[in-house]
């Protein structure tokens, strides 16, 4: 005589929760595949809407629920169309049985700290020895409201890199004066007026420094890198100290201990950091589910 599992003896609680947490599973592996960062906020919106088609149907709201299930549809077959070439690379690798190999993709976030901390030192050490003057403003915390910016900037979203950086500073661009604005591994915007410190300043520090240091006076989650035009000394500015002058190598020590915790946290998160908020919220799921009985 086989063993068998009656579906209506198990009860309805643990077969949604095992359904759910397959449906988290299974979209999680297919983050992994794909690879982006920009793709965690669809798979967000796209979990989002899910829950909300689950919750209208319990609801028996007809009209909302049509519309929803649509809008689950018509996303995922959008996100297909999108990452068409890693989700084929997904299914190869699926129906080669090679499971474990779309876990390896989260490897590749484990350089993006020292990556894009080294752009931004290789780009300061050459405008440097240009004696080319920058000004680049980088987050440490949550986004800073453009309120505290004399100008908004031009809003640009580029990936960062040496040679935009360099680009952008160059004094026959229209984009020079002003500073940099940088958000975890993003350039968000360029050519921002910065508010001047207000403390006397020794007669050695010019503009770029005084801004730099009025912006880390009024914003305690920002670094503000300078380059002088007149030495091509190097500063950081941070709360109400500056820190100079400074070689490459001290500089990228620095952005690695007060800069790393932004980069992390713009990046997609890894399967151990998941992994372990996974466990926590699901251990205090069932103390909670087990506790009331």
């Amino acid at each position: 005589m086989g063993f068998f599992i009656d579906p209506n003896a198990i009860p309805s609680w643990l077969l949604e929760s095992v359904d759910i947490s397959l449906v988290l599973l299974l979209t999680y592996v297919v983050l992994l595949a794909i690879g982006e960062r920009r793709t965690l906020w669809m798979v967000r919106g796209l979990i989002v809407l899910m829950l909300a088609a689950v919750v209208s149907e319990r609801l028996k709201l007809q009209y909302l629920s049509f519309v929803l299930e649509r809008l689950v549809l018509g996303s995922a077959v959008a996100m297909a169309v999108v990452f068409q070439s890693e989700f084929r690379q997904f299914l190869e690798r699926l129906g080669r049985g090679e499971l474990l190999r779309v876990f390896q993709t989260s490897r590749r976030f484990i350089p993006e700290q020292e990556s894009t901390i080294d752009r931004i030192v290789d780009a300061i050490k050459e405008l440097s020895q240009n004696r080319t003057g920058a000004l680049i403003m980088m987050e440490t915390g949550e986004p800073i409201d453009e309120r505290f910016f004399s100008v908004s900037g031009v809003p640009l979203d580029a990936e960062v890199s040496k040679e935009i950086l360099q680009t952008i500073f160059q004094t026959t661009t229209l984009l020079h004066d002003g500073a940099v604005q940088i958000r975890g591994s993003r350039i968000v915007a360029a050519s921002i007026i910065l508010p001047l410190s207000e403390r006397v300043a020794s007669r050695q520090l010019g503009t770029r420094h005084r801004a730099a240091m009025g912006i880390t006076e009024r914003v305690d989650n920002c670094l503000c890198l300078v380059v002088s035009e007149e030495t091509g000394s190097i500063s950081l500015a941070e709360g109400r100290s500056l820190n100079r002058p400074l070689t490459s190598t001290k500089l990228k020590e620095l952005l690695e201990q007060k800069f790393s915790t932004s980069v992390e946290r713009d990046a997609t998160p890894n399967i151990r950091r998941l992994s372990r908020r996974l466990g926590s919220e699901g251990r205090a799921f069932f103390q909670r589910l087990f506790g009331s009985w």
